[in-house]
């Protein structure tokens, strides 16, 4: 990952970044540009020379909005002008993702920063910088130069030192959720994501980790994930990661749908829509990641996470539509959609946190539909809950994360389309309203929980087609941001 350092004294100065602001936020768009006051002053003239540039290039200084002047036989060789918007955490993310992918073919850039700058701007730019600089590749990348150093010039570094590292352990398990959803599911077996696990929670102190097999998911009653991986030749899991601080006062559980791959089952899925399935588990990576990354963060909060994995195949020993799964606790679930897999894994784990674990607050995060999308587009969420303040912190948190979420309806009514006549529940109504539908049905298995449990429907961000500010093209690690802000806020 990028090394970011803190200096107050220059020592290397190949590249030096300059911040520029709108001249006359009102203004908009169309605005002219001025440049920033620093903490320390520029080498010799470049701060005139940056005032010039500033209006010859007819600069507007909008967030992530970059000009580059090459001065041969100078130092700095190249001086870079970075907009910076209005100055704000948002802005400075998009800004310090803009520079990481301007300057890709650099080696190390050298970013001079305001004297009044906050916390959470540093912590903007530093998480933009790591975030966009993200790549996933099988195949050697060459010797094509790549950005491996940035120093951040401060009046006081050590002032924000704690807010960097926060930043790089949000970004690293950024990259960890994004790694473990872009990896193919040639390799990305249940067994594959448990060997994950394990190793990098090995490297963290106080965390317990318990891993279910087959025989244990049958001898514990745990039907949904058996049903869902019984067509697999690599057998279902259930993760059981947990952080338990000694002053925990609010135990969250966190669930996360993890479908390491999805045929549709014997409900086939057309090949379009099968090709990117290897994504299916991006709701465990995020809740795995934000866990692990709030045990090295030392939060003060408990967190079991409950990973549910399975491969959704087509063999002779795949569920059928029409079959009536028994789930932990007992409740029937009739399916008539194969490929409507993750409510019903997701439905034991739940199951199984209400009656067993019994937290303050759960959440589960699933790409689940693919109406997801069709209400939200393809980079927001869609958050349900019957609780409004957890809602809404939940919801403040992505905003202030960068992350995207929209409120949705929880319509009582619907519920009747969830009536079986041969099972508690059908799992996969048709009426429509395909991601309230899922929803209410995960809201069955809640039980005492009901007004304390959240539910993200993340389908749509978890994969970006191509880059966008902090977001690289592939697996998105979305929740993972998000998550460990909240649960950095959780009391």
């Amino acid at each position: 990952m990028l090394a970011i350092r803190l200096i107050a004294e220059p020592d290397r100065l190949d590249v030096l970044v300059l911040p520029v602001r709108p001249a006359d936020s009102a203004a908009g768009a169309d605005a002219s540009a001025e440049p920033v006051s620093t903490a320390a002053a520029p080498p010799d003239d470049t701060a005139d020379e940056a005032a010039a540039l500033v209006s010859a290039a007819r600069l507007n200084g909008r967030a992530g909005e970059i000009h580059t002047q090459l001065r041969p036989g100078r130092t700095p060789g190249r001086l870079l002008l970075l907009g910076i918007g209005d100055g704000g955490e948002a802005a400075w993310r998009t800004a310090g993702a803009a520079l990481a992918r301007s300057a890709a073919n650099e080696t190390h850039i050298t970013i001079a920063l305001p004297g009044e700058l906050t916390p959470a701007a540093v912590r903007g730019l530093t998480e933009g910088l790591l975030l966009a600089s993200y790549r996933y590749r099988l195949t050697e990348a060459g010797d094509t130069p790549t950005l491996d150093g940035v120093d951040l010039l401060l009046d006081d570094p050590a002032t924000f030192e704690t807010t960097v590292a926060t930043a790089r352990t949000t970004a690293a398990m950024t990259h960890l959720a994004r790694d473990l959803t872009n990896t193919p599911s040639s390799t990305k077996t249940p067994q594959w994501f448990v060997d994950q696990v394990t190793s990098a929670a090995a490297d963290l102190p106080d965390l317990r980790l318990r891993v279910r097999g087959p025989a244990e998911l049958a001898a514990e009653g745990f039907g949904g994930i058996l049903a869902v991986g019984g067509g697999s030749a690599s057998g279902p899991r259930l993760v059981e990661l947990d952080w338990h601080p000694a002053d925990a006062r609010t135990h969250v559980v966190l669930v996360g749908k993890g479908i390491t791959f999805d045929t549709g089952g014997i409900s086939i899925k057309p090949v379009p829509a099968m090709k990117l399935m290897r994504k299916d588990m991006a709701g465990a990576a995020a809740v795995v990641a934000a866990t692990l990354g709030a045990a090295a963060l030392r939060l003060p909060v408990r967190i079991t996470t409950l990973a549910p994995l399975a491969e959704n195949m087509v063999s002779g020993s795949a569920f059928r539509p029409g079959d009536v799964i028994r789930h932990y606790g007992g409740t029937t679930s009739e399916t008539t959609n194969s490929d409507a897999e993750g409510r019903l894994v997701l439905a034991d784990a739940l199951a199984y946190a209400v009656r067993q674990l019994a937290p303050d607050l759960l959440l589960d995060l699933a790409t689940l539909t693919g109406a997801n999308a069709v209400a939200l587009g393809k980079r927001t969420a869609a958050l349900y809950s019957e609780n409004d303040q957890l809602a809404a912190d939940v919801l403040a948190a992505t905003e202030a994360a960068g992350e995207s979420a929209w409120r949705m309806p929880l319509h009582n009514d619907y519920a009747e389309y969830l009536g079986s006549d041969i099972a508690d529940l059908y799992s996969a109504p048709t009426q429509g309203a395909g991601s309230v539908l899922a929803a209410l049905y995960l809201r069955e298995f809640t039980g005492e929980l009901r007004d304390r449990w959240l539910h993200l429907d993340m389908s749509a961000p978890s994969w970006a087609d191509g880059d966008q500010a902090e977001v690289s093209r592939g697996a998105t690690g979305w929740g993972v941001r998000w998550l460990l802000r909240w649960l950095a806020s959780v009391d």
